[in-house]
């Protein structure tokens, strides 16, 4: 069995490799967005929509790492656990474009637009989606990107 520090993806080529990669990359986090937006499901049960919005985050963030590392990007040369701080960086930013999106969804532009079927699943998937490139590019180059050696 591999283990996760010991997991390289293959590397892009210039045959189109690149776009292959981005789909992976489109797979894996639509996984990691299922995960994230079921969780958020579950956990608006007991908690305000925009707590279960941050928690369900945290969820849909660890398993899109387990999968971009696994499936997607190649090793950087750290360890698996400062690749998960860089990604988690990287998210952190992400995470603010996902809640202002699905925040700004729910509360302005639903309502505006007299939408109210299922508002906040809708809201919450177009904040998930909206940072997809940005994020593929900065995972790409920062959290998975080749360690530098001195």
């Amino acid at each position: 069995m591999t283990s996760l520090s010991d997991k390289v993806a293959e590397p892009a080529t210039p045959d189109g490799g690149e776009g292959k990669r981005f789909a992976s990359f489109i797979v894996t986090g639509g996984i990691a967005a299922l995960v994230n937006l079921g969780s958020r499901w579950l956990i608006s049960h007991v908690m305000p929509y925009e707590a279960a919005v941050s928690v369900a985050y945290l969820f849909g963030m660890t398993t899109a790492f387990l999968l971009a590392r696994l499936f997607v990007f190649n090793a950087s040369g750290d360890s698996w656990l400062a690749e998960y701080g860089r990604f988690a960086v990287v998210n952190a930013f992400s995470f603010l474009v996902v809640l202002g999106v699905s925040a700004g969804m729910l509360r302005l532009v639903l309502p505006f637009i007299g939408w109210d079927w299922h508002a906040e699943e809708i809201a919450h998937l177009v904040g998930v989606v909206s940072p997809i490139v940005l994020s593929y590019y900065a995972h790409k180059h920062y959290s998975f990107g080749e360690k530098k050696k001195p």
